[in-house]
């Protein structure tokens, strides 16, 4: 895996074709190679700015929160960062232009030097629909998009947008400007991480580590899903997570068929339980699960384990860089064979995806989708492969999923929590 355009030769420590990944602490230091954030923001908006000149694109309007990150290393997230009213303007120039919920913009003038000068604006297009578009703020900031093309020379190309509400499409339109679509653009930008990008999914994933130790410890019966979610959250932010984004908790007879959500419902003996525990560090997601037996476990719950691990390590020797993602989705079972009536319905059961500033990235790997339509495997790519099985109680089921980046030298596995056997939590110790 070659190191960033802006470094020439490859740094050892980040050689991670013949290294282990490293998953550091949140503490910079001055005695080893880390986490570079220059080298990470120069990767960033480069990889978008080719995908940019290699388009018929004068400008990409950006809406995405992820590709807002990606291409300003800015971040507002919570209640505000899926208003649509935080939004970036990347011309050929190379310097971005952006526009932030009030006085982000104004904290983003401080502290974010990377962002030229009057290059941070203060934007607000209406909160999702919240401020009629009757009331002009879309029409003003079409205008002075529009200005800002036609100053760059570029008013007579296309501009390519990412996402975007109908009532601005249509101002756009409105006002002359040609707009197309760049989602697919920008998602080949993410798709291949550089060595900053690894290290931060490795820290990720390391958090999530200690969190199913104590998830382990804690899995008893008697307590209930909704207490390990918080358990989980807890942990999380306590060791420096930036946004817990969903966290999946299914136990008992909620394990089959797979709800991917969490209840109250209390965890009794014997219970089959599994576990998704999704979170971001400064932007990098997980996708990470692990299933236990509680206190016990029956042949038939160890069966499912074991298929559903057999179809992961299936999928694990195969993928490398230049593999067809049609390859991997071969290896998985049919919808059919797990009782379902087609793959759109066992859609997400076997199942591979990017990982990185988003949770669904590329590769996208199915049969719903990757037989007809195969994506190219690259090194540099980082994505989750996760399995399902269901047990022939009717009742259990195992749900597997292993975080990967692909080197030149195969996969490498970032989530490190035992999953080759069925965990048992907790083991009854019978008295003599």
């Amino acid at each position: 895996m070659s190191n960033t355009p802006n470094h020439s030769g490859l740094v050892p420590a980040l050689d991670f074709d013949n290294r282990m990944i490293p998953a550091h602490g949140t503490t910079s230091v001055d005695f080893e190679e880390r986490v570079n954030y220059g080298r990470l923001r120069d990767y960033r908006l480069g990889r978008a700015m080719k995908s940019l000149e290699a388009s018929e694109c004068g400008a990409f309007l950006l809406f995405d929160f992820y590709n807002i990150r990606y291409t300003t290393q800015t971040w507002v997230g919570g209640a505000l960062g899926d208003k649509m009213s935080r939004y970036a303007l990347l011309t050929r120039d190379g310097k971005p232009h952006l526009w932030d919920f009030g006085s982000a913009a104004k904290h983003h003038q401080l502290f974010a030097p990377w962002l030229h000068e009057g290059h941070s604006h203060a934007g607000m297009l209406g909160l999702r629909g919240a401020i009629h578009p009757e009331v002009g703020l879309m029409a003003d900031a079409v205008k002075t998009i529009k200005g800002m093309l036609i100053d760059a020379g570029v008013a007579n190309m296309p501009i390519g947008v990412d996402i975007v509400e109908p009532a601005f499409l249509f101002e756009m339109q409105r006002q002359g400007l040609t707009v197309v679509d760049i989602q697919q653009d920008m998602l080949d930008a993410r798709a291949i991480k550089n060595p900053d990008e690894i290290m931060l999914l490795s820290q990720a994933a390391a958090m999530v580590d200690g969190v199913y130790q104590d998830i382990t410890d804690a899995l008893k019966p008697g307590i209930k899903e909704n207490q390990i979610v918080a358990l989980a959250s807890k942990k999380l932010y306590e060791l420096g997570s930036d946004q817990v984004e969903a966290i999946n908790a299914v136990s008992g007879e909620r394990c089959n068929p797979h709800p991917h959500n969490f209840t109250d419902r209390i965890i009794r003996p014997g219970d089959q339980a599994f576990f998704d525990i999704i979170h971001s560090y400064q932007g990098y997601r997980t996708c990470y699960y692990r299933t236990f037996s509680v206190g016990s476990s029956t042949p038939a719950q160890h069966d499912a384990y074991t298929r559903a691990r057999e179809w992961m390590d299936a999928a694990i020797d195969k993928v490398r860089d230049g593999v067809g993602t049609d390859e991997i989705a071969s290896l998985w079972p049919k919808a059919t064979d797990l009782g379902f009536a087609n793959e759109m319905d066992a859609f997400g059961l076997q199942f591979g995806h990017g990982l990185g500033l988003g949770l669904h990235e590329r590769p996208i790997i199915s049969r719903l989708n990757s037989l007809t339509h195969p994506v190219e495997i690259k090194a540099g790519m980082v994505f989750a492969l996760e399995t399902y099985c269901p047990a022939s109680d009717g009742i259990s089921a195992a749900r597997i999923e292993e975080e990967v980046v692909i080197t030149n030298n195969g996969a490498q596995v970032l989530t490190k929590f035992p999953a080759q056997e069925l965990f048992v939590t907790n083991p009854y110790q019978k008295f003599i």
